[in-house]
């Protein structure tokens, strides 16, 4: 098979079923003659033209509550929100009315919209512009949250995620956008289901439950610890909201030892839950070691790229946790 970039997948999930599908509409800032803040959708002006491929003003609120509302009348809304950081501004469409919609009315409507959004930080854009604010999404009973860490899980979830009949929340963390990843030819067309989790590398010894951009520093960090006779075991969770539990639960009974692996702060982390999931399973009696998790520090993001670079799991960080639950 071929080898595309994380991009590149995203575009072409895009594209894909937009051919297949002419209800599939677009909305997003910058997203038509200027193909996207990271150059996502270009080219996808050209072919599907401004009815359907729409550049929308500045307002996340306006964007969001649009697709909710088209969503409802029958259209398949794609809608870009350039950095997540802006979904604080999404909100209230997003989670007082997409979310809760299908429920309100007792599953005779539906929302099936996808909210794609990149995250996360390490490209200097400090503050306001590099948070990792999954948590926040995952909270809300409705909606389905998604994190891909490759190229082929980028374009198999997210076409997964057009077709769901409920509002998804696709987040691309921005450093992947330019890692390449072996992904079948145009034409031969692939779904992952939302729900399902993957194991990246097995092991028997610790297992790490992860996912986004955390996915590849955790298996270089394993295949590290694997000349030195520790055979680590890298879950990717990818979709948050569901949550693959049978997965976790039995790579937990395997190893004994968990280590939950994240970009964003610790406190109110995504991390939390997948400890308790495991915790609170038929996993606890199988544990050697308490579930331990490394996440990213409490602070807002800093500009300084080595302040940056500091305050997310780096290889170092995470070989150092590894080596804390191997010798506990």
């Amino acid at each position: 098979m071929r080898e595309i970039t994380y991009a590149q997948a995203v575009r072409e999930a895009m594209s894909e079923e937009m051919r297949r599908n002419p209800n599939i509409v677009f909305f997003g800032e910058d997203i038509g003659v200027y193909g996207g803040g990271f150059g996502v959708s270009l080219g996808m002006l050209d072919e599907f033209g401004e009815d359907r491929i729409i550049d929308t003003p500045i307002s996340e609120l306006a964007i969001t509550g649009c697709a909710a509302g088209a969503a409802m009348t029958g259209l398949r809304p794609i809608v870009e929100i350039m950095f997540s950081d802006f979904i604080t501004l999404a909100m209230e469409p997003l989670v007082n009315q997409a979310a809760k919609n299908r429920f309100q009315f007792g599953g005779q409507a539906s929302v099936p919209m996808v909210l794609r959004t990149p995250g996360g930080s390490g490209t200097g854009g400090a503050e306001q512009h590099s948070q990792s604010l999954e948590a926040w999404v995952c909270h809300v009973p409705g909606l389905k949250v998604v994190i891909p860490s490759t190229a082929y899980d980028a374009k198999g979830l997210l076409k997964a995620a057009i077709r769901d009949n409920n509002p998804v929340v696709f987040i691309e963390q921005k450093l992947l956008y330019c890692t390449k990843g072996v992904v079948p030819e145009v034409g031969d067309e692939y779904l992952i289901p939302l729900g399902k989790a993957d194991v990246k590398r097995i092991g028997k010894d610790i297992t790490i439950i992860t996912y986004g951009r955390m996915v590849p520093r955790c298996l270089k960090v394993a295949g590290q610890f694997s000349k030195q006779g520790i055979d680590i075991e890298v879950v990717d969770v990818r979709t948050l909201v569901p949550l693959d539990k049978t997965c976790l639960i039995e790579s937990a009974k395997k190893t004994g030892k968990v280590l939950v692996v994240h970009e964003a702060c610790q406190t109110g982390g995504y991390g939390g839950e997948i400890a308790s999931t495991v915790v609170d399973s038929e996993a606890f009696p199988y544990l050697t070691a308490p579930v331990k998790r490394l996440c990213g520090m409490d602070v807002p993001i800093p500009y300084n790229r080595y302040l940056e670079a500091q305050i997310v799991p780096t290889e170092d960080k995470i070989a150092e946790a590894v080596m804390q639950l191997q010798n506990y």
